[in-house]
């Protein structure tokens, strides 16, 4: 069982930067596709980033493209989102997904970490 706990969110003002962490146990962290899903009040969960472990194929939602990275530790067992350039639509409950084989921007993982608010002002 993959367990994930996020952390580093918090407010930040429009224009500024944020740094999610996601620490992940439970499975070789190295063989597991990582990514970051947000969810707005009111909206669905929808797809920010991911990282295929296989080949460190990256993919971003065209809405962050530019202004995110995502990036792992594999011997922290870590993955990050760095966050610049950050716009009040960014405020949401961000989410940590892993699955050792579904690399896609549905919703579809096996693992998901509880969130960690990111509140953006303008």
């Amino acid at each position: 069982q993959v367990q994930l706990v996020e952390s580093g969110g918090g407010l930040a003002q429009a224009g500024g930067s944020l740094r999610l962490s996601c620490v992940a146990s439970g499975h070789t962290f190295s063989r597991l596709n990582m990514a970051w899903f947000r969810q707005a009040p009111g909206k669905e969960r929808e797809f920010v980033a991911a990282m295929r472990w296989a080949n460190g194929m990256i993919d971003y939602a065209e809405s962050i493209q530019g202004r995110f990275t995502i990036y792992r530790d594999n011997i922290e067992s870590t993955v990050y989102l760095s966050m610049t350039g950050l716009k009040p639509a960014d405020t949401a409950v961000y989410y940590c997904a892993a699955d050792p084989v579904t690399f896609t921007r549905a919703a579809e993982y096996d693992y998901w970490g509880q969130g960690t608010q990111v509140t953006v002002s303008s």
